[in-house]
């Protein structure tokens, strides 16, 4: 049976408690002190944001023709470790980069359907060579230089353990 438009299962009670409590959040909050200290913080953050996915850029235009490196690496090239899947979101957004010569860890080719026969067909084209379904990471793969402050860091913390 249904009342005036709604379910018999409906409860109404709930609805309009929580309506109320969404109410009394929204106003408890001052909107003139946070609203500046939020914008500050945000706009800081997506200048960080654009200045690691300017490197990210950066990184996948300086890989040579026959070369490939994996999601990660390029993370880790520009300064943003454990953001693989932020590499991927930038090859997607960015028209113009080198998309091929991007490949998962170990050398798998993680794109589906079609665009894994084109990645494939690309490095093969640039004279890329494959061990099976993956790239020979062995042979192809581009290193990236390390940064002077990385390499002091892993120095230092090497004499201090002796």
């Amino acid at each position: 049976m249904v009342r005036s438009g709604v379910p018999r299962n409906y409860n109404l009670l709930y609805i309009v408690g929580h309506r109320t409590t969404v109410k009394k959040a929204s106003r408890s909050t001052p909107k003139n002190r946070s609203s500046k200290k939020n914008s500050k913080n945000e706009s800081k953050a997506e200048a960080t944001i654009e200045a690691k996915r300017s490197r990210i850029v950066h990184c996948i235009h300086s890989l040579p023709k026959g070369r490939v490196s994996t999601y990660g690496a390029i993370a880790r090239a520009a300064g943003w470790t454990g953001a693989a899947r932020q590499v991927a979101r930038v090859l997607r957004q960015v028209n113009g980069l080198p998309w091929h010569r991007v490949v998962g860890s170990g050398g798998a080719i993680k794109c589906i359907g079609e665009y894994a026969a084109e990645q494939r067909f690309r490095l093969q084209m640039e004279g890329v060579s494959f061990r099976g379904l993956r790239v020979n990471m062995k042979v192809h793969e581009h290193k990236f230089p390390v940064s002077r402050a990385s390499g002091s860091r892993v120095s230092s913390s090497r004499t201090s353990r002796t």
